[in-house]
């Protein structure tokens, strides 16, 4: 990254549901040097999660409501009870099942410290995807959903990626509400209707640590596709 005479304070969420054997790869991974306190919430996880996560050097929250959007809103509690000096500049959200490559941070980064963006989606669509990392009804999910929103909101997005990052306070500015499987459209959706300056950037995607709990059931698979269209609509 360039440098940078005030480095912003770069702080890292991530949701997890049962991912005690790939927690400690995405932490192994996260470029320290970039990143001053990287937080885990534990979504009502019943294995070593939190643990492991406790183990990588982790700050390590335990919320027992399930849905990814309850694990991102206890992350973004904590944060706000920060004293202010300890509140990040910017924050990176990244899944806990190692389908994300943490060590590609600084890309998703830069174009908010150097370009002036106030959010980054890291694109699967137009990064490098291991053959079988998504399933055949997230590729055509995600390519609906954001036709939707083109067409919809007037902004272009390829991906509803999980692993993007955003300024703290343009995060609290939009408001973010849901609980569930509606967390990244919503975002999405609220930066456009309200004007922030957001851009994507290419990332690498691989086949996850065990089986994924919305794309790996029918039913996570229906409910999910349902939540992401309504949140779409909702707010139109």
């Amino acid at each position: 990254m360039s440098p940078n005479p005030k480095r912003p304070i770069v702080k890292v969420l991530i949701p997890a549901y049962n991912e005690a054997e790939s927690i400690g790869f995405v932490l192994r991974d996260i470029p320290k040097d970039l990143v001053q306190e990287t937080v885990v919430i534990s979504n009502a996880s019943t294995d070593d999660t939190e643990s492991n996560a406790e183990a990588g050097g982790a700050t390590v929250l335990r919320e027992p409501r399930m849905g990814y959007g309850n694990a991102c809103l206890a992350g973004i509690a904590y944060l706000k009870q920060l004293p202010p000096d300890q509140q990040p500049d910017i924050v990176v959200f990244l899944d806990g099942d190692y389908s994300d490559h943490p060590e590609e941070m600084a890309t998703l980064l830069e174009p908010i410290w150097t370009g002036g963006m106030d959010m980054v989606i890291g694109s699967r669509a137009l990064g490098a995807r291991e053959s079988g990392s998504m399933q055949p009804q997230q590729i055509f999910g995600n390519w609906l959903a954001t036709t939707l929103i083109k067409w919809i909101y007037r902004v272009e997005f390829s991906d509803l990626g999980p692993f993007r990052a955003i300024r703290f306070d343009k995060l609290l500015q939009i408001g973010m509400v849901d609980q569930t499987y509606g967390w990244t459209v919503e975002m999405q959706v609220k930066a456009a209707k309200q004007g922030l300056a957001c851009t994507e950037v290419p990332v690498s995607y691989r086949r996850r640590i065990g089986v994924s709990k919305v794309s790996g059931t029918v039913k996570g698979t229906i409910m999910a596709g349902y939540k992401i269209l309504w949140t779409i609509f909702k707010y139109i």
